[in-house]
């Protein structure tokens, strides 16, 4: 159903193949907004043992854009994805990080090279199938203003399970006042599935993406030997130093991983820490050794959603995509660039080079990455 404040306003939504991009064009039409869209050409390249998928994807866009008689345009965002993200993420291991490609693609590409050519090319917003809520901030003296140039604060998704704002805390105000999530009501995947095959949008069976899209099925590892020279190494025991197997390369391994290490026979081990500069991978049998917990998070590159830190207290953390909000302490630097928190009970170790993000209730303030634990 239109409403008045839709009507006419031009809106570029991202339009993957995917279910939930398709329903999100679908239900902008019905409210009666002048949609274009956008299917984002982030990678192309094929590796070995892998065919990218984006011409497939693309065919998928192409009928559901047809099917809501809208128009489509392909635009090369692969530079810019190669630039800020593969790179990135390769960097990141190379140092010993443990990094979160989406959390930056979302900042560079489909907030920042999607969003910047939408608005030059005349749309009032921009759109994708997130799962998340934007909604006005409680400011005075800012109800005059038109919509997009209101304070907006970035809310969990109504489906708790499928919430992506974990992924989007690097993405800033300004963009976000500009940015409908169409799906982030809907109370489940299920829900948005029924909901496609309703609007006979021909894509409701499609899987979830899974993985990180550019390495698809051939894994991580693959990937990093492929572009990363291998180093041999030594994987040592943590609490007596004895060295009890080898590995290619220190930059291949993450905290707490167990799978991969192939040490043969005897207990599972965990991965305690890399040492990317010695080359040496360090692990323990004790699956409850305190050397796999923390209690305190050391944040770098922070960034807050509504432009300033917030006020040092008590608030929650999410240090992975599916992970619990967790009770923390927060105390940000008084440049906001960095923060401290303390967690009141333990909790299992993360990787330097990962996303913790920082909510207050429902609202997502911003995150950092981890830079100790």
């Amino acid at each position: 159903m239109s409403t008045n404040a839709s009507k006419g306003k031009r809106v570029f939504a991202g339009l993957s193949g995917g279910v939930d991009s398709a329903l999100a064009c679908a239900l902008l039409v019905e409210q009666g907004y002048d949609v274009t869209a956008v299917y984002m050409r982030n990678w192309s390249r094929d590796l070995p043992g892998f065919k990218c998928a984006w011409a497939d994807d693309l065919a998928d866009a192409e009928r559901v854009a047809v099917t809501l008689g809208i128009d489509l345009e392909v635009w090369d965002c692969e530079a810019e994805y190669k630039a800020t993200v593969v790179d990135y993420l390769v960097d990141a291991y190379a140092r010993g990080y443990t990094p979160n490609p989406d959390v930056m693609c979302n900042q560079t590409v489909k907030f920042g090279t999607f969003a910047e050519r939408a608005f030059a090319a005349g749309a009032d917003f921009v759109a994708t199938g997130h799962y998340a809520r934007v909604a006005p901030a409680a400011e005075k003296g800012t109800g005059d203003k038109p919509a997009a140039e209101r304070p907006v604060r970035l809310l969990r998704a109504a489906d708790e399970h499928k919430d992506q704002t974990y992924f989007l805390w690097r993405v800033g105000a300004d963009v976000l006042a500009r940015t409908l999530f169409p799906v982030g009501n809907v109370p489940s995947k299920a829900e948005v599935r029924r909901m496609c095959a309703e609007r006979g949008l021909g894509v409701e069976a499609k899987p979830d993406s899974d993985g990180i899209c550019f390495v698809g099925p051939v894994g991580i590892r693959t990937f990093l030997l492929d572009t990363l020279d291998s180093r041999a190494g030594d994987i040592v025991e943590w609490e007596t130093g004895r060295v009890l197997g080898h590995h290619d390369g220190a930059f291949l391994f993450t905290v707490g991983q167990r799978k991969g290490l192939d040490l043969g026979g005897g207990p599972a081990r965990y991965v305690v820490s890399t040492d990317v500069r010695k080359n040496v991978v360090y692990v323990t049998a004790d699956h409850q050794s305190p050397a796999l917990f923390c209690s305190e998070l050391s944040l770098e590159d922070a960034r807050w959603i509504g432009g300033s830190a917030p006020a040092a207290g008590e608030y929650l953390v999410r240090t992975r995509h599916t992970g619990p909000l967790t009770p923390v302490r927060v105390e940000p630097d008084p440049d906001g660039r960095t923060a401290h928190l303390t967690f009141a009970e333990p909790q299992r170790r993360v990787a330097p080079g990962q996303s913790a993000v920082i909510y207050d209730g429902l609202t997502c303030l911003g995150g950092g990455i981890v830079s100790k634990s």
